[in-house]
């Protein structure tokens, strides 16, 4: 035995340098994310991710109220976590309304028009922020409240911490004058303090350490722009089961969310900006077609684009896929769909859907192509 006892130990040597030598995949997965940055990714995501089409019979009061919604509205998707854990979605959309007492939507005027009761579910009632479509017209939701459908997305990302960071985009709704003036609700004002329980229910369900944030984004004595172009976006490594929350809105209510906030200090939410200004980091680019050159003019600076593949329904009634070729090819690493797998349109005979080539959850965006940047070991 003790013969033999040295012989055992070099072969422990051995094999142990043979393994330093020769780094197997969670150590190369390790050196691809120091090195790869957020913005190098491209990833599909869903537009208006909590939809659900109307009943047949709220459909009808639907159509005498607001004839374009057929078939513009009659699309419906998956839990957000199916989405995510069945539909390699990697980006969501919502509609968010302020709802500061509770209860303001939970009857909404199609109902009322189809001479059916208030939403059932007791989710409408509760204080807070609602997700769904457009006040009294097209409030089908998978998930009512903010706090509801954020919670799907953080237990999924707990159990999955590996994930690539999420872009979640959130689009604040008004009540509109058209349905006010049948008898609709009206809705409270984008304003500091709704602006401030928006972040803060964001901030219930995740903690700091889980979201990206302006402040994590921008360096000492720079705005927002000038940091990301100048010093980037933060590395993958840094940034795995995160998630990071853009204002969809270039109008009024992103002015407000701005003011005060030049360079998003303190701020839950990315802008939608103009290059040349200090909050300039995020923005979107919704038609690709005739654009693709600028869209990726905008990557190659180091911005963060989102576009569109589709737009339900003209799209799919069309035929016509120009607009999903050119939307991936742009590189920008948000690209949004309605229909994000097989035989979510084959309701109107159509095979459309969206997915990165190869089957990928994400893949390194194709104008950049960093050479640190490897599809196999993103997700």
């Amino acid at each position: 035995m003790s013969r033999r006892t040295p012989i055992a130990l070099t072969a422990l040597v051995a094999a142990a340098l043979a393994t330093q030598a020769a780094p197997g995949p969670a150590v190369a997965d390790r050196s691809t994310d120091r090195a790869t940055r957020i913005n190098e990714l491209q990833v599909v995501a869903t537009h208006n991710s909590y939809h659900r089409e109307l009943s047949g019979a709220e459909q009808e009061a639907q159509l005498e109220v607001d004839p374009g919604a057929d078939p513009n509205l009659f699309y419906s998707h998956a839990s957000l976590t199916d989405q995510l854990a069945e539909q390699e979605v990697r980006s969501l959309e919502l509609d968010v309304l302020p709802d500061p007492e509770g209860g303001l939507y939970a009857h909404p005027l199609v109902r009322r028009n189809a001479g059916l009761p208030p939403l059932e579910d007791p989710a409408w009632q509760q204080p807070g922020t609602k997700v769904f479509h457009i006040v009294d017209a097209d409030y089908g939701t998978t998930c009512p409240t903010l706090v509801g459908c954020l919670q799907e997305v953080a237990d999924w990302s707990a159990a999955n911490p590996r994930h690539v960071p999420m872009v979640i985009m959130l689009e604040f709704k008004s009540s509109e004058d058209r349905f006010e003036a049948l008898g609709g609700v009206q809705s409270p004002a984008w304003d500091e303090s709704t602006f401030a329980a928006l972040e803060d229910e964001i901030r219930s369900v995740f903690d700091d350490d889980q979201l990206i944030t302006p402040d994590d984004v921008r360096r000492p004595g720079l705005t927002l722009e000038e940091s990301v172009l100048q010093h980037g976006w933060p590395t993958l490594a840094s940034s795995r089961g995160k998630v990071l929350f853009a204002m969809d809105n270039t109008n009024a209510v992103r002015d407000a969310y701005l003011e005060g906030h030049p360079s998003l200090e303190g701020r839950v939410l990315f802008t939608d900006s103009a290059p040349g200004t200090p909050s300039a980091a995020f923005m979107k680019r919704n038609e690709p077609r005739g654009h693709v050159e600028e869209i990726a003019g905008l990557v190659r600076q180091g911005y963060l684009v989102r576009t569109r593949s589709d737009v339900p329904m003209g799209t799919v009634l069309s035929g016509d896929t120009q607009m999903r070729e050119d939307a991936l090819r742009s590189g920008a690493q948000v690209v949004s769909t309605d229909f994000p797998v097989a035989g979510m349109a084959a309701r109107w005979d159509s095979d459309f859907f969206v997915s990165l080539p190869g089957d990928l959850v994400a893949r390194c965006t194709p104008v950049l192509q960093p050479r640190t940047c490897r599809d196999d070991r993103l997700e």
